[in-house]
This record gives structure tokens, C-alpha cells and sequence, in this order.
């Protein structure tokens, strides 16, 4: 029996789906609530919680209902984040079937095509070995299951519309996120909520993700991967979720000044509208009452009267919710006091008489500038 032949009874014999069931207990973006998006605990504090967790579970890997739906009863029996019991023999039955070594590396394996036949086998939830060796967060185990595979295996969707690259980002593994991009894995695969591995990043303010995702191709990378110099990795930062926010929507409403000025940098428009109500991210930063991230924004050229669908501006909204402090910057940079949105209002007929917390008039302002 060949070494392929060996490899894919081994795995087939440590791997059956009658005899265990395997999860990501991965949750995704659950609203446009402010409040989800604010700054959460580092992975390193997350990672000990969210493992003890994951097998508790249920329906599924969560999502906007929070894991329920058509799995709402069913009890899951996670993948047991971090388990070495099953990786490393694993791991070390594929590097002694592959006889991989420096002098003779896989490349005949993944010739004869059971690299394909065998790796590309998914469980009833639609997870490769690949997601698997990702969420049991088996490094080399995943970057060799990266290199014997093409692309076509890599991007494959489980059953929440999760790739391989999705699982990485929202566990925080860079390394094998940026082994991903070099093979030439979509960034712009969404999963069930609309998401991309992009806006995954974003929202957790996983940085070092985002810079893998996000990092031009260096030398070295150029070289190995064989693209011309000047090669780019293409991603559209103008890509929407489910509730119609682009990557810089999230990173405003996460207050991540970083992670705005990393996307603009990369070319994301500032301008950019949200899909519901027309919401730039100067709005987002107004609701927020966020004068560092306006100020920010403004200062990298945001167009200060966009408007909503509903024709309200930034200053429609300072004014509406009483933040002088806001609809002073905005004033400051040249926002128009008499422009009317879909009730025919101005930011002027708003402020007559409106005060702040400290009974200061806000229409002072307007009259100052």
C-alpha cells in the first residue's frame, strides 16, 4: 500500500465523524450596537475563557441569534481548543506517511493527487482537516496542510460560510493567516453574516492580523511565491457585511484610531457609506460622541457635510444630541449650519434653544465660527 494509501486509512481511522463531532465555537458580528464594537479584552486574556467555553455551546458557532436557529436543542461537543491529543499524532502520522525530510520533501505526494483526495475530506459541518488543524490550533500541522494544497482546498466554506482563513483570524493566528495569503486564499470570501477575515480582524482589533491581511508582499515573499515586483494583494476595502459596514465602519465604531488610519493608509474611502442608512464614519464618530476619532477623521480630509439618506449631516447629529463639544470641531472645520435634511431642518433651527449639560447654548458655537 503506498504512503497516501496509509496516511488516509490513518486518518479516516482517527478521524470519524460517527465516533466524534467537531466544532469551531466560533460567534461572529452580532449588531450594529456601539456597544458590541468597543474594546474588548486582549486575545491573550480571551483565550483561557473561550476555550473552556467552546464546549458549551450550542447550535452551532454562533451568529447574530447567538447559536440558535435550526441547532437551538442540540447540545455541542466541541473540538477541545488546544487538545494535543489528537494533533500531534495526527501531525506526526502525516510527517512519517509523507516521509517528509529535508532530501525528499512531500512534493510526489501532492503530485499524485491524494493530497486533494484525502485533505479535502469535510465533516458534517462542513469542516476540512485544515479548519480542524486551525481550530485545535496546530500550527505545523496547518502550515503543511497549506503547502500540499491549492487554493481551490483552501477557500473551502464550512457550514457557516467560515474558510480556513476566517477560523485563523478569529483565533488569532498571524502566522498561519499570512501563509494563507502568500498561497493565494480569497480575502474576500464572506461568511454567513457577510463578514471577511477583514472585518473579523477589525472587529477584534486583532492588529497583527490585520497587518498580515493587509502587508504588501516583501522581497523575500516576492521571491518564494514567484509574483513580479509590484505585485499587490488585492482586497476590496469597500466590501460590505450583512449590516452593511465596510472594515473602516468597524474600526470606527471599535474607537481604533490605529486601525483607521492603517486602513486609510491602505486606501479605504473615508467617505464610504454605510448599506442601511447612509452613514459615513465621521457620523458613526459623531454618534459615538468621539471627538479624538472626529477630529482624527476630519483631519485626514472627511468630508464634513456628508449626508445620511435622510439628508442629516455630522453637525445634524451633534446638534440632536446635544454634544457642543462635537458641533464645535465640526464647525471649526467648516461645517455648513444651514444645510436641510429630509425634514427640512438645519443644524440651525436644531440648536435654537438647545443646551448642553451645562446649560450652554449650543447655536453660540455657530454664531463664534
Amino acid at each position: 500500500m503506498s504512503a497516501g494509501r496509509e496516511f488516509e486509512k490513518e486518518l479516516s481511522e482517527q478521524f470519524d465523524p460517527d465516533d466524534v463531532k467537531y466544532d469551531s465555537g466560533i460567534e461572529s458580528i452580532r449588531s450594529l450596537n456601539p456597544d458590541d464594537y468597543q474594546k474588548r479584552d486582549p486575545p491573550s486574556q480571551r483565550e483561557e475563557g473561550d476555550k473552556d467555553r467552546a464546549g458549551e455551546r450550542k447550535g452551532g458557532r454562533g451568529g447574530e441569534d447567538g447559536g440558535k436557529g435550526e441547532h437551538e436543542n442540540e447540545e455541542r461537543t466541541d473540538s477541545c481548543y488546544g487538545s494535543s491529543s489528537i494533533t500531534e499524532p495526527l501531525l506526526e502520522s502525516v510527517q512519517n506517511s509523507l516521509r517528509i525530510t529535508e532530501e525528499e520533501p512531500a512534493s510526489h505526494w501532492e503530485e499524485s493527487g491524494l493530497a486533494i483526495e484525502t485533505l479535502a475530506y469535510y465533516n458534517e459541518d462542513g469542516d476540512t482537516f485544515l479548519h480542524l488543524s486551525i481550530i485545535h490550533e496546530a500550527q505545523d500541522l496547518s502550515l503543511l496542510f497549506i503547502s500540499l494544497l491549492p487554493k481551490e482546498i483552501l477557500e473551502i466554506q464550512n457550514n457557516l460560510l467560515q474558510t480556513p482563513l476566517h477560523l485563523a483570524v478569529y483565533l488569532n493566528q498571524p502566522v498561519v493567516v499570512r501563509a494563507l495569503v502568500l498561497k493565494g486564499a480569497s480575502l474576500e470570501l464572506q461568511d454567513r453574516n457577510g463578514n471577511t477575515p477583514l472585518h473579523l480582524a477589525c472587529k477584534a482589533e486583532l492588529n497583527n492580523c490585520v497587518g498580515e491581511l493587509l502587508r504588501d508582499l516583501s522581497e523575500e515573499e516576492l521571491e518564494a511565491t514567484g509574483c513580479n515586483p509590484g505585485s499587490r494583494i488585492h482586497l476590496d476595502l469597500e466590501l460590505q457585511n450583512w449590516q452593511g459596514l465596510t472594515c473602516l465602519h468597524i474600526a470606527t465604531l471599535c474607537k481604533s484610531c490605529p486601525l483607521i488610519e492603517l486602513l486609510l493608509q491602505k486606501g479605504a474611502n473615508i467617505n464610504t457609506q454605510e448599506g442601511t442608512s447612509g452613514k459615513t464614519p465621521l457620523h458613526l464618530a459623531v454618534e459615538l460622541h468621539n471627538s479624538e476619532v472626529v477630529t482624527l477623521l476630519l483631519s485626514r480630509e472627511a468630508y464634513v457635510d456628508a449626508m445620511m439618506y435622510n439628508g442629516c449631516t455630522p453637525l445634524h447629529l451633534a446638534v440632536g444630541r446635544k454634544d457642543a463639544t462635537i458641533a464645535s470641531i465640526l464647525c471649526q472645520f467648516g461645517a455648513d449650519t444651514l444645510l436641510r435634511n429630509s425634514e427640512d431642518e438645519t443644524a440651525q433651527d436644531m440648536a435654537d434653544g438647545c443646551t448642553d449639560v451645562r446649560n450652554k447654548p449650543v447655536f453660540v458655537f455657530f454664531v463664534f465660527f
